[in-house]
């Protein structure tokens, strides 16, 4: 199967989309498919030492960094996506959280006559309130025009499936996301790392994400006050000079990928997520599979992940005192999070990037199916 993978961000980038993308591309060359990726370009539109490394051919598109926050890139307009579409002689168009760049792989795509599969995983009505106060109508707006117009989305949690059908997009399935659970494991746990973040053998919170509003990484303040707890926040970005301000005491280790994340995850005692957009919301799957017990927000991805007083709590959305509570519980009682941490590895163990990718495999073959049915009758 010849598949073009069109996606909003890919490595380098550290996201969400760009990990999946990522490892969906990687799946399709496990199974002797023929992907190519297409994404929008470093700066300058210089080469990306990354794409050596992909699994695949990848196209860059030129692009501008978005106002505000320049480690995200938005797609200029170009005739490269329909021509590499065409000249891949694609069977099905992977378009990974739609937006700009793939709404233009959708067009291409529908003139191609190819069958389109969407993959749903921003919350973007959620960044408009967070970022301009308003403006959700307008982002629903064209969520559902982009995804009405693909043969399948595929969104990652039954919140995310919800909002999408209750906004009126067509044709929507769960597709969730695997996680590497031999990369993340409880057997990488580093005393070393833990002596040099917690000299004093405090219990170590951990956050994991990006640094921005939407993040709510703020919340948080509170748990910096507990006694015998010291936070530690991985990750990047526009939020970061404010959070360094507000959260006293916090160790900021920037941004970690690979085995060095791997290494930490299974280090914390806690993993503390706050963010209330999420679709799915990778790292905390990434927690579980390390062994760490989950604090989250009882909204949009986390309530499938997180199964409340078994493997962490799920407290209300954007509410700090909640959340300080039940890392306090947690600090307290070594036993409560071994036998949490324990149930959440177990929870993850299933869910490999090989067998959500199988999945993914099988959304491709219906849709095909059911394009060459329709073109038939």
């Amino acid at each position: 199967m010849r598949v073009v993978i069109v996606t909003e961000s890919f490595p380098p980038d550290v996201n969400g989309v760009a990990h999946c993308a990522l490892q969906t591309a990687r799946h399709l060359v496990r199974r002797g498919h023929d992907p190519l990726v297409m994404a929008p370009a470093a700066p300058h539109g210089a080469a990306d030492p990354a794409d050596a490394a992909a699994p695949c051919p990848v196209v860059r598109v030129p692009s501008l960094p978005l106002p505000g926050y320049p480690q995200v890139r938005v797609a200029l307009p170009s005739r490269r996506v329909a021509a590499a579409i065409a000249a891949h002689r694609a069977d099905v168009v992977h378009l990974a959280s739609p937006f700009v760049l793939g709404v233009r792989g959708m067009a291409a795509a529908a003139r191609l006559g190819i069958p389109a599969v969407a993959v749903y995983q921003t919350d973007l009505a959620g960044y408009a309130r967070t970022y301009v106060g308003a403006g959700e109508g307008t982002a629903w707006r064209r969520l559902r025009t982009v995804h009405a117009a693909a043969d399948r989305t595929l969104a990652p949690s039954s919140a995310a499936v919800r909002d999408l059908e209750e906004h009126g997009v067509p044709r929507v399935r769960l597709w969730q996301r695997g996680v590497d659970t031999a990369r993340f494991r409880p057997g990488l746990r580093d005393e070393a790392l833990r002596r040099a973040l917690a000299p004093g053998g405090e219990v170590l919170v951990g956050y994991v994400g990006r640094l921005a509003p939407e993040k709510r990484v703020e919340l948080l303040a509170g748990v910096c006050g507990l006694p015998g707890v010291r936070v530690v926040v991985v990750g990047d970005g526009p939020s970061e000079p404010g959070l360094r301000a507000a959260l006293t005491g916090a160790v900021f280790l920037g941004r970690r990928t690979g085995d060095e994340l791997a290494r930490i995850f299974a280090s914390l005692d806690v993993f503390a997520h706050t963010g209330p957009y999420e679709t799915f919301c990778q790292t905390v799957q990434e927690a579980m599979a390390s062994g760490v017990p989950v604090v989250a927000p009882a909204a949009g991805g986390p309530l499938d992940l997180v199964d409340h007083r078994t493997t962490g709590f799920l407290v209300p959305p954007d509410d700090a005192a909640a959340t300080s509570a039940a890392v306090a519980t947690l600090a307290a009682s070594p036993d409560l999070r071994a036998v949490y941490g324990r149930a959440a590895r177990a929870a993850v163990g299933r869910r490999t990037w090989e067998a959500v990718g199988d999945e993914l495999l099988v959304h491709y073959t219906e849709v095909l199916d059911a394009r060459r049915t329709a073109v038939a009758a």
